[in-house]
């Protein structure tokens, strides 16, 4: 006879807020129920292979100057290494500023002491720092720094250039076909009819003035359209200062383009010895409003600061002179990296500096680490070309030289990119003439058609997937959906076969709150690495792998950090965090160290919320030492839940766990993290739980709340 199960009270005081009251539900399903994770165990059923020491890394960015020398130290090295990340990715932050990059102070101008920079490939002495170089002819307002657009600084004597490695002297092909642009955004529609550009030279002698219909060209490239004004299209462009009448009547409008298509050729202030100065195109300052008798109205707010009016361009010459120089952040020096212990002695995936960069400094680069016999597994090119706007055509062009340059140092150096920011949606950008707006459609697209497909030996993107200071438990469950979405995002653009997809920067957020330090990152990261490997994802790193102090980006209540610690202002280390701790899970745990080849396996199980959201996910992988290890995330905040474990696609008798099982925990009952007026602390602290059980057929698992649980035997032979 089936056991009568009295229906759950519910308190009244829920009835309205249902939703708010789900926990108290799930706490009421009667315990009797049987839960299973079942793993797709049959030989052929592997989904995907892995070796840790390339698959499961972490990233090192450009820190402060002050903390090089504390970071790389026995005392903090050792305890990074600890977490177990084997691989490391060395991140390139100098293209986010809009600076060139001398990863070797030492190195020849192509012009006194101004110019292009080629950083010295001749080993000397080690290098420890290396710095970026604002450009002076930037035309971005707002780029990741203090810097501002030269387009409306007021000074009639600075002006913005287009880069010349986009012109027809480089790219062997008509100045049309790589369109260089300047948007500004007016901050709230405003009445145009006319604008005034002042040329620098090179000036544009074909050029368009457009408006956009939709609500942002950048945020939303693909809800509206670039209208040509009716008087907007210049086929005899001249230079100087230009006034033109854009219509009759004015256009209400919040953005505006310039779309430049050939150029008039004429040098820079720079002078004609470097055919660099002499191609692409150059403005000093424009101007736009209503054009009356009296003269133009000008709307545009002109100063040298992030006040003024924001404008966004296509693309900037790395032009640079030594008198300004960002050493207040260190892109740490290559020796300095290589030499430390921070690589383990492993291959690492290096970036060159691309966008604002000249590909002989790239291949000095590569021929300075090879030169000192550092091993390096893959090359990044560039960084976050989506963020700086820069066309999918513009950037394959430009990886195609850089290609070709690094090649000819060694033509077996592993390619690739595009080193997407953080984004959980396909990259929309402005249609092309076909129509298609994918960004990574048109790169792969541009590849191919200039048979440079075989130069990408890899795919490379970030990922931060939510949106710090709002994030809430429940997006727990959303992780696994989200990373592999991404994966199958990047293939219906046009993958190619076999090209392998890298997470090489990732978090929970791109900015850091208490979710960072809190239990939810352990699960979380746990989530993550393990959907993004059982979507057929190659490598991921950690970032940032260095410590950093609490951040209080959200306010005093809720600081978190990127790093593995809490650390005190001088750089010691107070007490791990809830990452360190699922890194050591994940790495020490769940994989087997080394470079054996694991592979993965189907998971799934039958624990839901009432609303259908899955409470506990599991990644299996089949280890070097023949033992079958789940990663098993219990997300569910409230309770326990207990449960079997099943591998189907077996004989019957291997169906299960058999003899010791290896069992470690970490979970809200090991770590609890609490704010404070000083930033915050953890109490309890780790460590995880461990006990090994005896396993047989009926052999339940009880999973704590809110928890990571790693399982880890053998089946019956």
């Amino acid at each position: 006879m089936n056991a009568i199960v009295p229906k759950p009270e519910i308190s009244p005081r829920c009835l309205p807020r249902l939703l708010a009251c789900l926990p108290l539900l799930v706490s009421l399903t009667p315990s009797a129920r049987t839960q299973t994770i079942h793993v797709d165990a049959a030989p052929d059923h592997a989904v995907n292979s892995f070796r840790p020491t390339e698959a499961l890394g972490a990233g090192l960015d450009r820190i402060s100057r002050a903390s090089t020398d504390k970071i790389f130290t026995d005392s903090i090295l050792k305890p990074m290494l600890s977490a177990g990340w084997q691989t490391v990715t060395y991140r390139q932050n100098t293209e986010l500023h809009v600076e060139a990059w001398h990863w070797n102070p030492e190195g020849a101008w192509s012009d006194g002491d101004k110019g292009y920079f080629v950083g010295n490939s001749t080993l000397g002495e080690p290098i420890r720092h290396s710095f970026g170089y604002p450009l002076p002819h930037a035309g971005f307002s707002q780029p990741d720094g203090n810097s501002y657009s030269r387009l409306t600084d007021g000074d009639t004597n600075t002006y913005w250039k287009s880069n010349p490695y986009l012109t027809e002297a480089f790219t062997g092909q008509d100045d049309s076909l790589h369109p260089q642009w300047v948007v500004i955004d007016l901050a709230a529609i405003q009445q145009i009819n006319a604008i005034r550009i002042d040329w620098a030279d090179p000036y544009a002698r074909k050029y368009l003035v457009q408006y956009f219909t939709g609500p942002d060209p950048i945020r939303h490239a693909a809800q509206g359209s670039w209208v040509t004004f009716s008087d907007g299209d210049v086929t005899n462009g001249k230079g100087g200062s230009v006034t033109l009448m854009l219509s009759h009547l004015p256009v209400a409008t919040q953005f505006l383009r310039i779309w430049m298509t050939e150029s008039s050729n004429t040098c820079d202030t720079h002078g004609s010895a470097d055919k660099r100065n002499c191609v692409g195109y150059a403005i000093c300052e424009l101007y736009a409003g209503t054009l009356t008798d009296s003269g133009l109205h000008d709307v545009i707010h002109h100063t040298a600061d992030r006040a003024q009016t924001n404008t966004i361009c296509s693309s900037v010459d790395p032009w640079h002179t030594a008198a300004v120089i960002n050493d207040r952040a260190d892109q740490v020096g290559f020796d300095l990296f290589y030499t430390s212990g921070i690589t383990r002695g492993l291959p690492a995936m290096i970036p060159i500096a691309m966008l604002y960069d000249t590909p002989e400094n790239a291949a000095a680069e590569i021929a300075y680490i090879e030169k000192r016999g550092y091993p390096i597994s893959y090359v990044e090119m560039g960084e976050e070309p989506d963020g700086k706007h820069c066309l999918p055509e513009d950037y394959a062009e430009l990886y195609i030289q850089f290609a070709a340059a690094l090649h000819r140092v060694d033509p077996k150096l592993k390619l690739g990119g595009p080193i997407f920011e953080g984004v959980n949606e396909d990259i929309q950008v402005w249609p092309d003439p076909q129509g298609k707006v994918s960004w990574m459609g048109r790169f792969f697209d541009y590849l191919k058609s200039h048979q440079h497909l075989a130069d990408l030996s890899f795919v490379s993107f970030e990922h931060y997937p939510l949106q710090n200071c709002l994030i809430k438990w429940s997006d727990l469950y959303d992780e696994a959906k989200l990373v592999t979405h991404i994966l199958q995002v990047w293939r219906d653009d046009g993958l190619p076969p076999g090209v392998p997809m890298f997470i090489t920067e990732s978090n929970i957020a791109s900015g850091a709150d208490e979710s960072f330090v809190d239990i939810f990152a352990a699960l979380w990261w746990a989530d993550y690495i393990g959907a993004f490997l059982g979507a057929g994802g190659k490598a991921v790193y950690y970032f940032h792998y260095a410590p950093e102090q609490l951040s209080h980006s959200c306010g005093a209540t809720s600081p978190g950090t990127f790093s593995m610690f809490t650390i005190t202002p001088d750089f010691q280390i107070k007490q791990p965090d809830s990452q360190f701790f699922a890194a050591r899970l994940i790495n020490l745990e769940w994989v087997q160290p080394g470079s054996g080849e694991h592979q993965v396996f189907p998971a799934t199980s039958d624990i839901h919320d009432l609303v259908g959201n899955t409470l506990v996910t599991a990644y299996a992988v089949l280890r070097p030492d023949k033992q079958w290890s789940l990663m098993i995330v219990n997300k569910d905040q409230q309770n326990a839940h207990s449960v079997q474990i099943a591998f189907d696609g077996l004989a019957a008798k291997q169906n299960h766990f058999h003899g010791p099982v290896s069992m470690v925990t970490f979970g809200s009952e090991q770590y609890q993290w609490h704010s404070n007026i000083d930033g915050g602390t953890a109490d309890p602290d780790g460590p995880a739980a461990r006990l090994t059980i005896t396993a047989n057929p009926s052999t339940r698992y009880t999973l704590p709340k809110a928890s990571v649980t790693v399982l880890a035997g053998k089946l019956r032979d």
